[in-house]
Order: structure tokens, then C-alpha cells, then sequence
């Protein structure tokens, strides 16, 4: 139920690099939310048509959610670890990086033909 969605403007990099960015989010992913891997879900697109700051330059944007609740120190310690991750893997400056975090109730998740709630 955990997801990790990445959105950037930049080029698409080389599918190893892609993968293994990836599998990295998906444990992290799932360390943070004390969830399971196994229900975690990752996804990367790029050559995205983006601005921030009214230019063109690199930028990324990340979106987390999750069945439950996120705590303050929880989403703190996810933006600088997914930040650094990202950053390090596809070369966006961190500062150029927007993270969304969103809580999802159990009746709004859907999965296998049911819900979690």
C-alpha cells in the first residue's frame, strides 16, 4: 500500500540506473512506513515538461502515500532520505526537489479486489 511516485524533467536515465533507484525507494519506502516491502510500489517517469522557480532547470517532484497516518518526524526523516536518494541517483538538486506526502484511509486503497478498510 505504500507508494513512491516519481515525476522529473530530465532525460531518461539508463534502466539499471533507473532499477536500482527503485528497489532503494522500495525498502526505504518500506523501513519508514514499517510496512511491508512485499505491498510497497514504486514508479519512476521522466522527461516530464516541468518548472519550478519559473525556469527549466532539473526539477523533480515525489509523491509518498501511504494507508494510515504520517507523523511530522516521519515525513521529516523520509524528504531528506528520498531527497538524498533521488538527488544522488538522477542529479536534481535537492533544492529543486518537491515532496507530497499523502495519508490514504483503508476504504480509499483498493487492492486484489477488496480494500484495506
Amino acid at each position: 500500500m505504500p507508494l513512491i511516485k516519481v515525476q522529473t524533467s530530465i532525460p531518461t536515465p539508463d534502466a539499471a540506473s533507473i532499477e536500482t533507484l527503485l528497489k532503494q525507494l522500495s525498502g526505504s519506502l518500506a523501513k519508514h512506513t514499517r510496512k511491508p516491502e512485499s505491498y510497497v510500489m514504486t514508479a519512476f517517469e521522466s522527461n516530464v515538461p516541468m518548472t519550478f522557480g519559473g525556469t527549466t532547470d532539473p526539477v523533480c517532484y515525489v509523491e509518498v502515500k501511504s494507508v494510515g497516518s504520517f507523523s511530522a518526524d516521519q515525513t521529516q526523516a523520509m524528504s531528506q532520505d528520498f531527497c538524498n536518494q533521488v538527488s544522488s541517483a538522477i542529479g536534481v538538486p535537492t533544492n529543486r526537489i518537491y515532496i507530497e506526502f499523502a495519508d490514504a484511509k483503508g476504504y480509499l486503497w483498493g487492492w486484489n479486489g477488496s480494500t484495506f478498510g
